[in-house]
Order: C-alpha cells, then sequence, then structure tokens
C-alpha cells in the first residue's frame, strides 16, 4: 500500500481537519495516510496581530515547503488561511464538502446571543472583518483583539475578562464543540471570510498523486470557493483588509455575495451577483470591481497607508 504524506499545521483544529482529509484519501486512492505536522510562522507568533506580521500566508509557507522539498505529498490548508497569491509549482487539487460557513458567536453566559449581549459588553476576536460587522451591529459593545488557537480562546472567555468570543461554527464542529455554540449568526447579518468552511488539498502541480487526490473534491464546494476567491484575488486582498464573501449554489447558478469594511465598521460596502457554476471565478472578479467603483479603491488605500 502506497504512503502518503500529508502536511498540516500542528494546531488541535488543523490536526482534525487534516485526519478528515486523510480518512478521505485512504477510502478513495486505498492509500496509507500520514499526518506531517509543522509549526507555521502564524502559530508561533500567536500573540501578534497577523496584519502586523505578515498575514495569512504565515500559515501555509512553512507547509508549501515541505511539498517543495518533498516531505510531503499532499498539503491540507482551512481554505480561509490562504493568500491570494499561492506558490506556481504549487496547486489547489480538491476542495472537500464545505461545512458550515457560518460565524458562531460564545457566550460567557450560556443562551446568550448578540442582540442579548449587554451594553459595554467585552467581545473577542482576531478578525478585521468579524470587528468591523460587529462595530457596525452592536457599536456599544467593546471589541477586543484576541489570538490564539481554538482552546486558548476559550480559555479567555471562562476565565471571566470576556462576554463572548467570535469564531468558526466549523472550527467548532470539527473540535466536538459545537454544543458550545449559542448562536449562528447569520450572513444576511454578518458575511463569513472567503472560503470560512472549506478545506483545501494543495499539491505539486503535475504529480500523479495530486491529480488522483481530486476525487476528493465536491463540485459545489469548488465552485463557490472559486467565486470567493476570485473577489479577494481581484482586490489583493490579506488580513489587513476587512473582506468577507459567501457563495452559495442554487441550481446551476452560484450567487454571490460580498463585503468589503472599514475596520470600525463605519462604512460597509456590499455588492451581490449571480453567474453559471463555470463562471465562478469571473463572477468573484466583477464584485470586486464594483466594490473598488463603490468606493472600495480608496478604503484599500487608507487601509495601505497610501491616503
Amino acid at each position: 500500500m502506497t504512503r502518503v504524506r500529508v502536511a498540516t499545521r500542528a494546531s488541535d483544529l488543523a490536526l482534525a481537519q487534516a485526519r478528515l482529509v486523510a480518512e478521505r484519501l485512504e477510502k478513495a486512492l486505498g492509500v496509507e495516510a500520514e499526518l506531517v505536522p509543522l509549526s507555521t510562522r502564524g502559530d508561533r507568533e500567536a500573540a501578534t496581530s497577523l496584519a502586523k506580521v505578515g498575514g495569512k500566508g504565515l500559515f501555509v509557507k512553512e507547509i508549501e515547503d515541505a511539498l517543495l522539498d518533498g516531505r510531503a505529498d499532499l498539503a491540507v490548508h482551512s481554505a480561509k488561511d490562504l493568500p491570494a497569491a499561492l506558490h506556481p509549482d504549487l496547486a489547489l487539487v480538491a476542495f472537500p464538502e464545505r461545512a458550515d460557513p457560518r460565524d458562531a458567536l460564545v457566550a460567557r453566559r450560556r443562551g446568550t446571543g448578540l442582540d442579548a449581549l449587554a451594553r459595554g459588553g467585552r467581545v473577542g476576536t482576531g478578525s478585521l472583518r468579524r470587528a468591523a460587522q460587529l462595530a457596525a451591529l452592536r457599536p456599544d459593545l467593546e471589541v477586543v483583539p484576541l489570538r490564539g488557537n481554538v482552546p486558548t480562546r476559550l480559555r479567555r472567555l471562562e476565565e471571566g475578562d470576556l462576554d463572548a468570543v467570535l469564531l468558526a461554527c466549523a472550527g467548532l464542529e470539527r473540535l466536538g464543540l459545537a454544543a458550545r455554540i449559542d448562536e449562528r449568526i447569520e450572513p444576511s447579518r454578518m458575511l463569513p471570510a472567503v472560503a470560512q468552511g472549506a478545506l483545501a488539498v494543495e499539491g505539486r502541480r503535475g504529480d500523479a498523486l495530486a491529480r488522483d487526490a481530486a476525487a476528493l473534491d465536491h463540485a459545489p464546494t469548488a465552485a463557490s470557493v472559486a467565486a470567493e476567491r476570485g473577489c479577494l484575488v481581484a482586490l489583493g486582498a490579506d488580513c489587513s483588509v476587512p473582506l468577507a464573501a459567501l457563495a452559495e449554489l442554487e441550481g446551476g447558478a452560484v450567487r454571490l455575495r460580498a463585503l468589503l469594511a472599514a475596520p470600525d465598521g463605519s462604512r460597509l460596502l456590499r455588492a451581490e451577483g449571480e453567474a453559471r457554476a463555470d463562471g465562478a471565478a469571473a463572477l468573484g472578479a466583477s464584485l470586486a470591481a464594483r466594490l473598488l467603483a463603490a468606493g472600495g479603491r480608496e478604503l484599500l488605500a487608507s487601509l495601505r497607508g497610501g491616503a
């Protein structure tokens, strides 16, 4: 039986996600999958804002290096961690079926939803996107910067200095913590991150195993991620940009909603569109152009220090 080495971040959530993919690889390809846990710079600098130390690519570089130098045959990523540009010798070969893409509110007082949080309540998040939308929804709440893995964030909540934290439903579900969710926030109120809830399998471009791994691809998920990443790539967005996008398949069409925000929530630019599934990436790019024309160009310039 062929042994396939699968590179992954070493966090509890990343390992849980990689095991899901490894099990599917073994079943679909008849191989033995071995996880190769790696520490990334993003994990090592967990106390620092991602926007300050380099953005999402910090969770990817060491894993891609393992693919390029032969220490791993495939890699598994949280698709929302992927930067706009990937290494030219590598390719995203499969997107398994997506989990719940929504954001989750986890409250210190069980059963408390977003609207029921007391005025002046402290809500932890490490996401500029979540912080901006929360500020627009509940300007009376205090947003507290929060980094670290899921157990670390929940521990901060349990220690009592926060009233709630915002996390991804998918991550909590994959860690067996779905019961800890107090509210699954509807996208009409808080639009998720690009590719939130989706996993991405990466391999060496042209490699036979990478082609075989395409058996794990879930076409609706792949189309949704293509639309959302199409917007991300067209904007050249990273962790310093509060960008949200969610694509959903309705019949043979992809419906995409996108949002670009000022970090303080004072301005939310929205765009929405629909296209055939085979035009998903182009749909994302077209919505990016509409966001830029509606004031996004100036907003991006201010975020990047150009205005």
